[in-house]
């Protein structure tokens, strides 16, 4: 292919400027990686550029800098030698050619200055090892050593060298390379598949925080299942997420069996990503049943059970997102409420369920009920055409009775009509714990029906609870 194809993927204005900074410092430099790849792949916008230099990455930005407009300051990191800068709507790393070599207890490897074909042979994989030539000479030249380009048409994720020393090297690679088997739609090579298992007890070393980058990407993935079945059949899930693989299996006893809660849990997060992109609901859907492989039990009356799965595990998503140094704040407690709720809006079905019920469920979701529901419309897996008309009809019915309660009494996110200020200044008292419970009778009382959500029922209410308390209004 000639080489002026190669030149159009380097047509924003960015890559003039690259190529005149290097040639006056007098030095290589690539575009290579990521931007190269999606070019090739056609995904659209890029939002990052690695360039590398067979040099100074450092001294390469700087020069950069001085040719733009307003010389933009470059971020230096003098531990791993590279610099960022932003220019135009782009950032981009500089980074200088090196060659690397590791020890077996660090994925952080001893690097030294290289060629550009040392700092491919270092490249995770083939797809990720192509570069373009930024230098006036040869402007837009690829340089590909190990086929990458022959892998990204047949879609195939291998390693440069040899899978057994890569994925050992840094074990961040192996699932890496699920990541983009994930996203790409592409297979990983069967020697790199062996290799990944074979070395799956190496993520051990590697940090928390970048595995959950990584498994973020996989969970935004078009079909979130295609990467977990490769991090299980690799090993690499027992050893990340075992709450998940203790799901896996199909007890009998008696006769009596109950579905495989593992392969379950990958189709519900593929229901749901089929419906929203936000990666806090799919990690609810992946973890929504984790609570049934500990609370597990078998009854000869009634058979397999798994009573109170839901509350158990709401606290386990506490322990997972601490353990992974997953965010502790909101996102967090969506994910444990979502768990926690996850099979209450079904039990509105039935016909003996009371308006409380209802206005309960409204209340404790709060802002999110329509994500509880999206999730318990996706936890709908049979594949038995009548069933699953069946339940979609329930939720039908489920949505309606939410409808009609939510028009009626306005309790999503409500506050009692009467503050704790007035229960005070009312009876004339100071901060104290009867004005809380106070507050709280009313909220419950709205909530079972027993007065209706207003201000006048209830301040009427409260006077009648303040006198049952020794309160005398002022």
């Amino acid at each position: 292919m000639p080489d002026s194809y190669y030149q159009d993927a380097l047509q924003h204005k960015i890559f003039n400027i690259l190529s005149e900074a290097a040639d006056d410092i007098n030095v290589e430099a690539y575009v290579i990686g990521g931007f190269v790849r999606d070019f090739f792949l056609k995904r659209g916008k890029a939002e990052d550029i690695d360039v590398v230099a067979v040099g100074s990455g450092i001294e390469l930005a700087k020069k950069v800098s001085e040719k733009l407009p307003g010389k933009p300051p470059v971020k230096v990191f003098k531990t791993y030698g590279t610099a960022m800068l932003k220019i135009f709507d782009l950032e981009v790393e500089f980074v200088g050619a090196r060659r690397e070599s590791y020890t077996e207890d660090s994925r952080n490897p001893k690097v030294e200055q290289g060629t550009l074909a040392d700092d491919q042979n270092r490249r995770d994989f083939t797809i990720n090892a192509l570069a373009l030539q930024l230098n006036k000479k040869d402007f837009g030249k690829l340089l590909d050593p190990f086929k990458g380009l022959e892998d990204l048409k047949t879609q195939l994720i291998k390693t440069p060298l040899d899978p057994e020393v890569t994925f050992s090297d840094d074990p961040l690679r192996m699932i890496r390379a699920i990541r983009f088997a994930s996203q790409l739609h592409f297979k990983i090579d069967q020697k790199s598949i062996q290799a990944i298992k074979d070395h799956s007890e190496r993520i051990d070393i590697v940090s928390k925080e970048r595995i959950v980058t990584e498994l973020n990407k996989i969970l935004k993935s078009e079909k979130p299942s295609v990467g977990f079945k490769l991090l299980h059949d690799t090993n690499l899930l027992q050893r990340i997420l075992p709450e998940l693989t203790h799901l896996e299996g199909i007890d009998e006893i008696d006769g009596q069996k109950h579905k495989d809660n593992f392969w379950h849990t990958l189709e519900v997060v593929d229901n749901i990503s089929l419906e929203t992109n936000d990666v806090w609901l799919r990690w609810a859907a992946l973890l929504h049943d984790i609570g049934k492989a500990p609370t597990k039990r078998f009854h000869k009356k009634i058979g397999w059970t798994f009573h109170g799965h839901e509350f158990k595990g709401s606290k386990m998503v506490y322990q997972l997102f601490k353990r992974l140094k997953l965010p502790l704040n909101d996102k967090m407690k969506l994910v444990q409420k979502l768990v926690l709720l996850s099979s209450r809006p079904i039990a509105i079905v039935d016909d003996d369920v009371t308006d409380s019920a209802v206005r309960r469920l409204i209340f404790d979701t709060g802002d999110h009920l329509d994500d509880l529901m999206m999730l318990c419309e996706a936890d709908i897996t049979t594949k038995n055409p009548k069933r699953y008309k069946k339940y979609h009809n329930n939720f039908k019915v489920v949505r309606h009775r939410i409808q009609e309660v939510e028009e009626r009494d306005k309790v999503r996110n409500f506050q009692p009509p009467v503050s704790g200020k007035e229960i005070m200044e009312t009876f004339q008292i100071e901060p104290c714990r009867e004005v809380g419970e106070i507050k709280a009778k009313i909220k419950e009382a709205i909530l079972d029906g027993d007065i209706p959500n207003d201000y006048e029922a209830a301040f009427q209410y409260m006077l009648k609870e303040g006198e049952a308390r020794g309160f005398k209004q002022a």
